[in-house]
């Protein structure tokens, strides 16, 4: 007598591992005679095997590709490092522009409650004598960048007997953010920097994206309200400001980016010149925000 042969697909092991990469096991169904539509979705398929049964759930087209940082997507994106990108957006906004001399960077710190102390809350970092950095997005995943950089600054000046470039310092960073795009097990950054810097090649701001790439700039800006305060800069900076003129322009440009009054605790301004970076007192930054009034 003939034996009947099974008209079901087989799974062989190799292929069951490739199966379970490229589906998702639906996780409402635990038990193969559960047969009811899923609330949401299409519904869960039983697959039968030699080695056993599974269920999976067929995930829509392009699903998939924002697991992983190194895959892909068909049109050429890495979604990981666009969600990076979206982290800075919601972080407060940074802005810096050169002026005469050097450069100003001002930052406005977001209090979410009046119980915080202010001075806990950082976002304005000197990384060495002539250069400073500020920061947008994840604050931890900043202070990981500012340690590696005051770092490369210290293997500078034992190696070479001399402060690092500022723009070699800038490539070092972003080679070092860009590596966490290209292999598993790693996420990119989750925030953004504002470098500002005199050397002996003249003076430097830099913006850095979590992918990696970097832009010199006249007068840039970071976080949330970046795209309000590039149209200020487009419309009204001057490459012969004077410092006071400078922080008057990066002032106002925060303030329309927020809509409504600076809190005159949260902000601070650091100047980088020729002399190397000082951040202002307190006394001498409300003195100019009172001048905007």
């Amino acid at each position: 007598m003939t034996q009947r042969k099974d008209s079901r697909p087989s799974i062989h092991p190799w292929q069951s591992r490739s199966l379970y990469r490229s589906i998702a096991i639906h996780p409402a169904i635990s038990h193969p005679n559960l047969s009811g539509p899923s609330e949401k979705g299409p519904r869960p398929r039983l697959i039968r095997g030699r080695w056993g049964t599974i269920c999976v759930s067929m995930q829509p087209s392009g699903r998939g590709y924002d697991h992983g940082v190194s895959t892909f997507s068909p049109d050429g994106r890495l979604y990981q490092v666009e969600y990076a990108r979206e982290s800075v957006k919601r972080g407060t906004t940074t802005v810096g522009l050169k002026f005469r001399d050097g450069v100003v960077l001002i930052v406005d710190k977001r209090i979410s409650s009046k119980l915080v102390i202010i001075d806990s809350i950082e976002k304005m970092y000197q990384i060495d004598g002539h250069v400073g950095f500020t920061t947008s997005g994840l604050v931890a995943d900043a202070r990981q960048l500012v340690d590696r950089a005051r770092v490369q600054c210290q293997v500078n000046r034992m190696t070479y007997g001399d402060a690092i470039p500022v723009t070699t310092l800038v490539k070092k960073m972003c080679d070092y953010m860009q590596s966490f795009t290209q292999y598993g097990g790693a996420r990119p950054f989750g925030t953004a920097l504002l470098i500002a810097g005199v050397d002996a090649e003249g003076v430097h701001l830099f913006e850095t994206d979590p992918s990696g790439a970097y832009q010199s700039y006249h007068a840039g800006a970071i976080g949330r309200g970046r795209a309000s305060v590039i149209d200020q800069f487009e419309a009204n900076w001057k490459s012969n400001m004077t410092q006071n003129a400078a922080i008057k322009l990066g002032l106002e440009a925060l303030r329309e980016s927020i809509d409504e009054d600076l809190n005159r605790e949260a902000v601070e301004i650091a100047i980088v010149n020729g002399s190397g970076y000082k951040k202002m007192s307190r006394e001498d930054t409300l003195k100019h925000l009172d001048k905007l009034n």
